[in-house]
Formats: structure tokens, sequence, C-alpha cells
């Protein structure tokens, strides 16, 4: 079910030219622990400028705005929540615009699923974004991909995650070492 959603979405943004990663649940079952999810969720590599050219891949694809007034959610939030027509899978698209980002899309890997090319963050990306988020499940999140990725680039985390220590106010270089020593 969410590959061939994934390759569809996929396939629309491509033909789009629009760059883009798949993020959580979905790439931490490439690369770290497998789990549940319940959703799809993709970085777009533009900003909400791009709004109305989005909403037109994602009817085209059978997936529906799941907020009434979809300009104001997604100019306050960043983010483009859709439901598919059949209404088991969710979709958030998150629009985005900083330097981190566009490189983070840079690096993203292409998994082939069925037909299709999926790009999906590196699992150092992964590590960063689930940080930065920092919720329970994120942390476990990290743990996982520290264990199955033996070969990291801690510098490029490091440099990241010292970025981020002012936006989210913890030290999440310290919080990376203290994970992965404690998995040793």
């Amino acid at each position: 079910m969410f590959q061939n959603l994934l390759s569809k979405i996929a396939r629309a943004l491509d033909g789009a030219g629009i760059p883009y990663m798949v993020i959580g649940g979905q790439a931490v079952m490439l690369h770290g622990e497998p789990r549940l999810t319940r959703d799809i969720d993709i970085t777009l590599g533009v900003d909400t400028s791009e709004l109305r050219r989005v909403l037109a891949l994602c009817k085209d694809i059978g997936l529906t705005p799941s907020s009434a007034d979809v300009d104001h959610f997604v100019q306050k939030t960043n983010v483009l929540v859709l439901f598919e027509e059949s209404g088991s899978l969710n979709v958030d698209l998150i629009f985005s615009f900083t330097p981190y980002e566009a490189q983070a899309i840079g690096r993203a890997v292409a998994v082939r699923i069925f037909d299709v090319s999926v790009r999906f963050a590196t699992a150092e990306d992964l590590i960063i974004h689930k940080l930065v988020a920092g919720r329970p499940r994120d942390l476990e999140d990290v743990r996982g991909v520290i264990v199955h990725q033996k070969q990291l680039d801690e510098a490029y985390l490091k440099v990241w995650l010292h970025g981020f220590r002012e936006v989210v106010g913890r030290d999440l270089s310290a919080e990376f070492d203290s994970m992965k020593a404690g998995l040793r």
C-alpha cells in the first residue's frame, strides 16, 4: 500500500521537477528498525509559493487536503496534510526553504520502488530530523538508525547538530554521542 503511493508521489514530483526526500517512518524503515507508521512524510524542495502546483499534482494522484482552509493551514505550518481517496493513508508534504533542507534533499538516496526511483533522506539527515523533533518515538528511531548504520558521516552530523543547537535549545551533538555510547 505505502509502496504504491510512494511510487505515485515520486513519479508526480519528478515529472513536475519538484525536488523532495522521504523522511519520517518510511525513511526509518529504510535506515533503522522496522516499525508501524500510519503516514508518509515528504520534505519538498519548494516553498509555499508553489502550493497551487503541488495541490494540482496531488489531485491528479488521488490525494485530498484534510484541511478546509488549506491556504491558511499551509501558510501557518508549512505543511500540506493530505489523505488518500481510500482514506487509509495520510501524506504530509512539508514545504522547505532553508539551506539545510536544500542540502539534505540534494544528498537524498534513490531507492527503487516498482519502476520508480524514490528519494529518501540519508541516514544522517534522518538522524538530524529526528533529534531536532526530539519526541520519544523520534529518539528511539535514532537509536535504531545508529544500530543499523555502521558507516555514518559523523563530521556532517556534527556540523548540523551543532548548528541546530540554538534553534532547539538542546545540545543535539551531545545527545547523539550519548545515544551512540549507550548502544555499544
